[in-house]
């Protein structure tokens, strides 16, 4: 359970917590990541390629890996490819990261559970 829980956590936002049996943070996670990276993509944020190039557009793409399945539909639909444009872009492209990073952290909690180190 200690490597799958992460696993499906990282691939399925929340996904981590519903198979431990925690309902309610796991449907809590999933709408939380969900909403966030859908309203990015709502505001035209932009959604990082993997890149070798200026250290920002990496940290970007770091955290956009983060949402884990919503990262590989949104890259397979070639979504979020837009130009930020005006304020609103901006703060979706900010939306979409913060999302993958909460998702991060939400892995790292399923992962504690799974081991017994958190109740």
């Amino acid at each position: 359970m200690s490597v799958v829980a992460p696993a499906i956590g990282w691939l399925i936002p929340g996904a981590g917590h519903l198979i431990q049996r925690r309902w309610l943070r796991g449907l809590l996670l999933m709408a939380s990541v969900v909403t966030m990276f859908i309203l990015g993509l709502l505001m035209e944020g932009r959604v990082y390629r993997p890149n070798s190039g200026d250290i920002l557009d990496i940290l970007g793409f770091i955290g956009d890996i983060g949402a884990g399945g919503l990262y590989i539909v949104t890259r397979a639909m070639d979504w979020g490819q837009g130009a930020i444009a005006h304020a609103t872009a901006d703060y979706g492209t900010k939306y979409i990261i913060v999302a993958g990073l909460l998702n991060l952290i939400s892995v790292a909690d399923a992962y504690h559970i799974a081991i017994g180190k958190k109740p």
